[in-house]
């Protein structure tokens, strides 16, 4: 049985403004995030702790990331999604980053 996929508000809207074929990608990504299975487009997210994972697509030339988490609760929570406009290569910014860990920490006080 899938697990269910929750969406911390300011992120929902933030993703929402993705183009519509990346908004595609990353919920087939989800939806198999869901069901227990890894697409291509998911690698761990270094440095947030386990269970925490990023979804990579690229769109015309753009870059596109979608973090979630499995291991915080019986759904799938979708934890942050940005276009990545950094020029330092692979790397997620430390603002993106800083961003995540928040989350995480406000999410787990409100998660019972």
């Amino acid at each position: 049985m899938a697990r269910g996929i929750s969406w911390i508000k300011a992120t929902l809207k933030d993703f929402q403004r993705f183009p519509e074929a990346v908004q595609d990608r990353a919920i087939f990504a989800l939806r198999a995030a869901a069901r227990g299975e890894k697409p291509e487009t998911v690698k761990p997210m270094k440095g947030l702790g386990s269970g925490i994972f990023g979804i990579y697509l690229r769109h015309k030339g753009d870059a596109f990331r979608v973090v979630y988490a499995v291991q915080l609760d019986r759904d799938v929570w979708v934890l942050h999604a940005f276009q990545k406009k950094s020029k330092t290569g692979i790397k997620t910014p430390a603002a993106e980053t800083n961003l995540i860990r928040e989350r995480i920490k406000r999410l787990k006080e409100q998660l019972p």
